[in-house]
């Protein structure tokens, strides 16, 4: 490297704003002239458009990613007294939302090339003592890429479980060219603003194929009414805004050509590790299942010297970020699940060697190059 070394963020909101700026703002300017701030036309344009994007024939928004995925489960049947297996490697929001629903989670380790649910594993706690009371199974997407979905799909038919995806990461991803949101009998979405398909804001989203679960889902996210003042049961109060609505309605149309980029850069990050040496012992590249297509909400690698490969990287102000350090059975808050440390090894080591690079569709490829040139020094200077 030649010069001062340019900085490269982990994100950069503010590149995709400039490009849609003019279209994001007249979107805003209509809800603010329409004063329909809650459950607005908007709502349900963007509902249709995401329905179409993901094939199926229902979609309700709701304020969070978090709230999708106990909508979700809530109205696919999961409640209290059922088991939810999921896994141990996931954001926080996996866990809690089964505990939302009054069920209780059962955690599994992960597959140590994708790092989603193994499916081996789940197989063997539903044939276990316990599968008479485990109700669902809660696959996670994680980085953008389907979980093996033949393995789950298997599993509902030889178990008659719900299969719920938590799809947040992965919204334009697909399995056999079926789209994420269409695989499970329900699916849960974030559009968190650091997401693919990202509002200004919390948002989410949840697909599902049956009008019962789609019916249970809108009563849910409105405190439980299907008719105003009339509350057929205890819901909550997560509608999505209007203006987060007419924001993703706006970036939606944008998404494809997205994760397309997404994918590219990917490539290219994998040519430029390859062209540099690093695909030996100390860094291992993200798999992609060639079964799926996968969305590179993150591109990560991991290695054994993850720390100190992080704090180098700092230093530089290159951004990098740990999805995630510790596993759900590590966390003080589930402590009651009765997990311990060495219970989950492959998601354990998982926690201590993963690192995210730089991924959003505007990073420019002359800033992917300081990334592996910089990982490069790194490696060759110990």
């Amino acid at each position: 490297m030649h010069g001062a070394q340019q900085p490269v963020p982990m994100l950069d909101f503010s590149r995709q704003y400039r490009a849609i700026r003019e279209e994001i703002l007249a979107a805003i300017e209509t809800v603010c002239e329409s004063q329909q701030f809650v459950l607005g036309p908007q709502v349900a344009a963007f509902e249709a458009a995401a329905a179409v994007m993901c094939r199926v024939p229902y979609a309700a928004g709701c304020a969070s990613g978090t709230d999708a995925l106990w909508l979700a489960m809530a109205g696919a049947g999961v409640g209290p007294g059922d088991e939810v297996v999921t896994t141990t490697f996931s954001f926080f929001a996996t866990a809690s939302s089964i505990l939302r629903c009054g069920a209780r989670p059962l955690l599994a380790d992960i597959d140590p090339v994708t790092f989603n649910l193994s499916a081996e594993a789940v197989e063997g706690m539903l044939s276990g003592t316990r599968g008479d009371v485990i109700r669902g199974v809660l696959p996670v997407h994680l980085y953008g890429q389907c979980a093996d979905w033949d393995a789950f799909s298997g599993l509902k038919q030889r178990f008659g479980v719900k299969l719920i995806e938590d799809a947040a990461q992965a919204f334009g991803g697909a399995w056999r060219g079926i789209p994420v949101g269409a695989l499970g009998d329900a699916a849960a979405f974030s559009f968190y603003p650091t997401k693919n398909l990202a509002a200004m804001g919390d948002a989410g989203l949840v697909t599902t194929t049956s009008a019962e679960t789609d019916d249970r889902v809108r009563s849910l996210r409105a405190h439980g009414m299907r008719r105003r003042y009339y509350h057929d049961e205890v819901g909550w109060n997560s509608r999505l805004d209007t203006m987060q609505a007419a924001v993703l309605e706006v970036k939606l149309r944008y998404l494809p050509a997205g994760n397309l980029r997404r994918r590219a850069l990917a490539a290219r990050y994998d040519a430029l590790f390859a062209n540099a040496g690093l695909t030996g012992e100390g860094i291992v590249l993200p798999y992609s299942d060639p079964r799926g297509t996968h969305v590179f909400h993150q591109y990560v690698i991991r290695t054994p010297r993850r720390d100190a490969l992080r704090a180098f990287l700092a230093e530089r102000k290159i951004g990098s970020e740990v999805y995630y350090p510790v596993p759900l059975h590590l966390q003080a808050a589930l402590k009651d699940l009765g997990y311990r440390a060495g219970a989950f090894p492959v998601a354990e080591r998982a926690a201590a060697e993963v690192l995210a690079l730089p991924m959003y569709p505007e990073l420019r490829e002359d800033e992917q190059e300081t990334v592996v040139e910089t990982i490069r020094a790194f490696f060759g200077s110990s």
